[in-house]
């Protein structure tokens, strides 16, 4: 089922939403990722065929195009879709295809010599399951790229973190709530999250300290799939509310997030 948040989803106004995700730190941080991930593609296939899963606006999208890699964007959303056609239909690399919300059976297997996902299986209640199709649909010598998830460290917020946070946020974010006052329909899922407070109007999320994203366990999933670890890389991520000096003071101290890179085996 489509999430409520991303019902009729207008792409500006959800990049708006998201400056940890949409600002240039971030962005050159992650265009450098994703050329890695294209080097490490030992298919042969010219160009590289890329599936961005749970695309929304087309952020890994922009990037992998840039990169020259044909990419299919995947997302539940019809309006992110459309989005996507309007902006990359003229650069002869972009395709699109709508997700069903439980898997990839819509996809053959070994299709993709890259499929990547960036902050998205935070979103999906079996998360593992989807990383075993993403696994799936990867031929061999493809590449696998997960981005913008979550670490131990996110929740457990040793000393470093702890004090990262209290320096780098605004004491009273007023972004947040000048938006919060404009949002009407907010008001009605903030009614809702006060009778359950695990609801999120983006729908299924893992934000709790018992229902983590667990890394080891996606792991087990790569290598029981045939999939060698290339690279485990964790960062300090950047949003756009944070103090700039401050974050260059702590970014090489403390870390939040992770992207990992995986091939498949040939043999």
């Amino acid at each position: 089922m489509e999430p409520e948040y991303y019902k009729g989803a207008d792409a500006a106004v959800y990049e708006h939403k998201h400056g940890d995700i949409f600002n240039s730190i971030e962005q050159q941080r992650l265009h450098s990722m994703l050329r890695e991930a294209l080097k490490s593609v030992q298919t042969g296939a010219e160009p590289v065929k890329a599936l961005d899963f749970g695309c929304g606006s087309g952020n890994l999208t922009r990037h992998l195009i840039e990169l020259g890699a044909y990419t299919t964007s995947a997302d539940l959303s019809e309006d992110f879709l459309k989005d996507i056609r309007r902006k990359f239909a003229g650069s002869g690399l972009s395709e699109t295809l709508k997700l069903n919300g439980k898997d990839l059976s819509n996809v053959s297997d070994a299709q993709f010599d890259l499929a990547a996902t960036y902050s998205v299986l935070h979103h999906v209640p079996d998360y593992l399951a989807i990383v075993g199709e993403l696994c799936r649909v990867v031929k061999p010598g493809g590449v696998l790229y997960i981005d913008h998830e979550v670490t131990d460290t996110y929740y457990d917020r040793p000393p470093a973190y702890a004090e990262f946070l209290q320096k780098a946020r605004p004491r009273v974010n007023w972004r947040r709530w000048f938006w919060l006052i404009l949002d009407v329909p907010g008001f009605i899922h903030i009614l809702r999250r006060l009778r359950n407070p695990r609801y999120k109007r983006e729908g299924d999320i893992h934000v709790w300290p018992d229902d983590r994203v667990e890394w080891g366990k996606i792991e087990q999933v790569l290598k029981a799939r045939g999939f060698e670890i290339l690279m485990k890389h964790d960062y300090l991520l950047y949003k756009a509310i944070y103090d700039l000096q401050v974050y260059h003071e702590y970014k090489d101290r403390c870390t939040d997030e992770r992207v990992l890179i995986a091939r498949r085996r040939t043999q």
